[in-house]
């Protein structure tokens, strides 16, 4: 069978590209919104005609070179639209005698599909584990009718859950390109911010480690494993899903059911594993490219840049004489590394494209600094200059937490509040250039609203390769 063999002709008009698809798909949400608060899909005709007014009120009256006089009438024109393509049906009131609307099966698929593209309900993957957890725990709810309470509740749960994490991976290729797009420095902080701050991590959080799967895998594929050997429960669950699913032959109902219970268990024991190694290299894939993605926009960054170099010049132009070079003080001095190119190719010159004629010449008052105007630019260098989340601060950090230790955990390192969380980031960003190995962990550390994967550094055995 093909779908359209299900629905009208004209079903997708209103959605195809004549230049008022958007204003169909708003009207139909709106009067699928309508119903919201009622115990069926129909409603009189005024009250949907009212419903559909409303919104067109803030629209042109005009469609497909149609000009209205009134909401009312666009309004009704849209209804008639949408019961040609059967999205809504039209009927008498047998008591009141009035038209009335109702929604048809199929408008209100079409109408929770858009809902369901504009806004994405938000997955629960622990809903899932705990559902096929908890009913196959609780037999005496299930043993009237173990193929619909029991086997076919598990299948299903198992499948949205596979389902869902299958979504999410995918979901994590467009975060990615949307990354590598991002222009400053400023957008991409806030982009990996709402992205840390979002439910995304919350709830994977909660899947990989206050609800992992691995707590409760092994007791449900056991006792699946138990319903497959117990031969009466067998026959009685192949018998359910005979009657349930109407099928001809009692064949097709064994196929099924061992089917079922395969599909089930292979998720349970492969595919789950397979599908969130998938995720989890993904993520790192994200974050790495953060890291590099912000790494070239702050060595790149054109404003930051032009700064950095007009004060070199300066530097090197009142350091040049060297009568000049002790008046840098001497605790400005690991401040600055300056290399004098003493030795230049005449390839490497560049000629300005065009050249700059001075026709006036300009003047301009520099003021005189005071000694504390000298002193306060000093202390604001310095200030400037210093990070405590340097690769040296970090390298003399870890070996304070390392002490005479070869191995060092996160969950070791004190996490009280943002400033500590900072650091053990820090701490592991220069792990490798200040001699250690870091070795990821599956598991996740939260404190203070932080969330930080768990790892474990090893320190380099000079000689000996890595611990």
């Amino acid at each position: 069978m093909n779908l359209f063999d299900f629905v009208r002709p004209k079903f997708f008009n209103p959605l195809s590209s004549s230049g008022n698809q958007r204003l169909n798909a708003d009207c139909l949400l709106t009067i699928y919104h309508v119903y919201d608060q009622e115990i069926s899909y129909k409603l009189d005709r005024a009250s949907i005609r009212d419903a559909v007014a409303a919104y067109l009120m803030d629209q042109p009256m005009e469609d497909e070179g149609t000009v209205y006089e009134s909401p009312n009438d666009y309004a009704n024109a849209v209804l008639r639209r949408f019961l040609e393509a059967g999205w809504l049906e039209e009927e008498t009131d047998d008591v009141t005698y009035e038209r009335q609307i109702q929604m048809t099966e199929h408008g209100i698929a079409l109408a929770e599909f858009i809902s369901q593209i504009t806004h994405p309900k938000k997955e629960e993957y622990t809903s899932y584990v705990f559902r096929i957890y908890n009913t196959l725990k609780n037999e005496s709810q299930w043993r009237s009718d173990p193929y619909v309470y029991a086997l076919k509740e598990v299948h299903s749960n198992a499948k949205q859950l596979a389902n869902a994490l299958k979504k999410l991976s995918t979901m994590m290729k467009s975060i990615i390109e949307e990354l590598v797009q991002e222009e400053t420095l400023e957008s991409l902080t806030e982009h990996l911010m709402a992205y840390c701050d979002g439910t995304f991590i919350k709830e994977y959080a909660r899947l990989t480690k206050h609800q992992n799967i691995h707590l409760y895998r092994s007791e449900i594929r056991q006792i699946l494993e138990e319903m497959k050997q117990d031969r009466e429960l067998y026959d009685l669950i192949v018998t359910g899903c005979f009657v349930e699913e109407e099928m001809e032959q009692e064949s097709d109902a064994e196929e099924k059911v061992y089917a079922m219970f395969q599909s089930t268990i292979q998720f349970l024991t492969d595919d789950y594993d397979r599908i969130m190694n998938g995720i989890k290299k993904k993520i790192n894939i994200y974050f790495n490219l953060a890291v590099g993605r912000a790494r070239f926009l702050m060595n790149h960054d054109v404003n930051t840049r032009g700064c950095v170099e007009q004060t070199l010049r300066y530097l090197i132009g009142a350091l040049a004489a060297e009568d000049k070079k002790a008046d840098l003080p001497d605790e400005m001095q690991p401040l600055f590394n300056l290399y004098i190119q003493e030795f230049l190719a005449c390839d490497s010159l560049r000629f300005p494209v065009s050249r700059r004629t001075m026709n006036k010449p300009s003047q301009q008052r520099v003021p005189v600094l005071t000694e504390d105007d000298v002193n306060q630019a000093a202390a604001r260098q310095r200030k400037a200059a210093f990070d405590p989340y340097s690769k040296a601060a970090m390298k003399r950090y870890t070996e304070h937490m390392m002490g005479t230790k070869t191995e060092l955990c996160a969950s070791e390192f004190p996490l009280e509040g943002k400033g500590d969380v900072l650091a053990v980031t820090a701490a592991a960003a220069y792990a490798k250039e200040n001699g250690y190995t870091i070795e990821i962990s599956d598991d996740y550390l939260e404190t203070d609203g932080f969330i930080l994967r768990d790892f474990t550094m090893h320190k380099k055995m000079q000689g000996k390769g890595n611990v």
